[in-house]
């Protein structure tokens, strides 16, 4: 049996599991802090002033909470928010505190799972890469969905906070794989002119996920819980296993599925299969003596926690500062991801557009990621300035959108620089350098905050021009590194 169009079909495996593993990780973050407004009639509310407290009849039980918890209705009764989620439910955070304390006190506590979750991603992003390069992507890719879809699974049965962070730790092992595997899989099946159009769409799946989530995840707590939450998003991670390993038998050079004309040009279009000699992958210590590699890996640094806060704190932020329930989060949330979706496609797009009008791979690579910061912050100084939740998801779609333009370009240098069994190791540096940047992002973000959300936003606008600086200083002139002689 033939097949038409192989390496899409490859990449659009890879991109499924990533939808998937975005649906993972959002099931914390989307039921961390899961609150639901009530009608009440005024009749059936009592405030005490002295003792800022409001007893409410609800179901003819009294109920007594913070008086900054019932806000007055246009209806003339009163909305009652009702504390839910996680943080709530095994007790973490206290539900009794004031709206603002708890609000501070959640926010905090998340960012500190997060960082577990993220020491574990860092961990697995510096040594996937390695990984990868020596057991292939197809068994690589196998060994991290069923890690990270146990540990969504597991967490289910946790009791407390130090069993449910255990189980992020776990996840967090997991599911850093599939970008320094991404990467790779991206060189071995494509040519070098198709590689960014190849990043920007496993990137746009990133973003799918992250539309996905907050409404998938919000019905399935709503029907069934968070416990049956984890469990069955978490087996999709499993399940995917199954038709991957039946599809990505071999690579395009052995695979029985590829047509003649597609081997063709798949090799015809790689320059490291041109070479009459075996490439031999470099140590760590090769790669981190060439300055050039240092490009990805510190402009990762400053690139990746954009994306890490708001995927983190769009949920928190949206309770906070606009007064959602989970319903309306389910319905706002996902707005910012369509334009990270449109930019990761487009970024992708245009630096082939370029390369295919003549321009060489240095200037297509360069321009574009000054397109997507471009793209990016007018959705910061909007998003300062935002009166309304629509306002503000909108705007964060640009920054959003300017950031994965600027990924698409920005990840697809390991394959750039590199061939072969150096892609996923230098992938894996920068992962791990991702990281390190967003857990130093995840202390400050809390601190920031506390006076307000528009820092937030200043300090995800200032770590764009970091990255594209880091970049045009240490690259050089964009081109592989291998083929030096």
């Amino acid at each position: 049996m033939k097949v038409k169009g192989l390496r899409w079909i490859i990449l659009g495996m890879i991109m499924l599991v990533s939808i998937i593993n975005y649906l993972d990780r959002g099931t914390l973050n989307y039921m961390w802090v899961a609150n639901e407004k009530i009608e009440v009639a005024a009749s059936d509310v009592v405030f005490d002033e002295a003792a800022g407290t409001c007893t409410l009849t609800l179901d003819g039980e009294q109920v007594t909470v913070g008086s900054d918890r019932v806000k007055p209705s246009e209806t003339g009764g009163y909305v009652y928010t009702k504390v839910g989620g996680i943080a709530a439910e095994l007790g973490i955070v206290d539900t009794s505190m004031s709206e603002a304390e708890y609000s501070a006190t959640t926010k905090q506590m998340l960012a500190n799972i997060t960082i577990f979750f993220m020491i574990a991603y860092g961990i697995s992003q510096l040594f996937s890469g390695r990984i990868y390069d020596r057991i292939g992507t197809r068994k690589g890719f196998t060994a991290s969905a069923l890690l990270w879809g146990a540990a969504d699974a597991l967490a289910s049965l946790s009791v407390g906070l130090k069993s449910l962070t255990g189980f992020r730790f776990m996840l967090g092992l997991g599911e850093a794989g599939p970008w320094p595997g991404t990467t790779k899989s991206n060189a071995e099946w494509f040519p070098s002119k198709e590689r960014a159009m190849a990043q920007g769409l496993f990137n746009a799946s990133t973003s799918v996920g992250s539309i996905l989530a907050p409404i998938v995840i919000a019905m399935i707590y709503l029907a069934c819980g968070w416990r049956w939450t984890f469990v069955i998003i978490g087996s999709l991670a499993i399940i995917w296993v199954i038709p991957w390993l039946v599809i990505n038998k071999k690579g395009p050079k052995d695979h029985p599925w590829i047509t003649d004309k597609e081997k063709e040009y798949i090799l015809s279009g790689q320059p490291e299969s041109q070479s009459t000699e075996p490439i031999k992958g470099k140590s760590y210590k090769e790669l981190l003596k060439d300055k050039r590699n240092w490009s990805l890996i510190v402009g990762r640094f400053f690139m990746d926690p954009v994306w890490w806060i708001f995927v983190t704190f769009i949920p928190i932020f949206l309770v906070e500062k606009y007064n959602l329930d989970i319903k309306e989060v389910a319905f706002s949330a996902w707005v910012p991801y369509v334009g990270a979706a449109i930019g990761a496609f487009a970024g992708g797009w245009f630096a082939g557009l370029l390369q295919k009008g003549g321009k060489s791979l240095n200037y297509a690579r360069k321009c574009s990621m000054i397109v997507g910061v471009c793209i990016a912050i007018p959705g910061v100084i909007g998003a300062t300035m935002a009166t309304s939740s629509t306002m503000a998801v909108v705007m964060m779609a640009l920054i959003l959108g300017g950031y994965q333009f600027v990924q698409a370009n920005l990840m697809t240098l390991a394959a750039d620089l590199h061939y072969g069994k150096t892609v996923g190791s230098l992938a894996g540096l920068g992962g791990a350098s991702a990281v390190l940047g967003t857990i130093l992002a995840m202390v400050i973000v809390p601190m920031i905050t506390k006076v307000g959300w528009a820092p937030f936003f200043i300090f995800g606008g200032l770590l764009f021009p970091l990255a594209i600086i880091s970049v045009f200083l240490l690259a050089g002139n964009i081109h592989n590194i291998d083929a030096e002689k």
